[in-house]
């Protein structure tokens, strides 16, 4: 499913417009963006958590000449599902 699908989902789903829907989702991603940025979680209880984690420094080897390099640490968001997300796809 691409983004115009679930903005479809979600306006036939709450009998909105298609251009409300597209907003909602715009604002929902931006939310979530900017909490991620400033080091928050975002939690949607039976969906699951937004969050980011740090990811440690470590050593990687360059696939075309096969020497090591160095890969820095970073900060990567994370998404971890809630028990009902997880029940209802199994």
């Amino acid at each position: 499913m691409n983004k115009s699908q679930l903005i479809d989902k979600i306006a036939a789903g709450a009998d909105i417009s298609k251009a409300a829907a597209g907003r909602s989702l715009d604002a929902f991603i931006e939310a979530v963006t900017e909490a991620l940025k400033e080091g928050d979680s975002v939690a949607l209880v039976g969906f699951g958590t937004f969050a980011v984690r740090e990811r440690a420094a470590r050593t990687g080897r360059n696939p075309q000449t096969g020497d090591p390099i160095q890969i820095p640490s970073g900060k990567i968001p994370s998404f971890k599902p809630g028990k009902a997300l997880k029940d209802s796809v199994n």
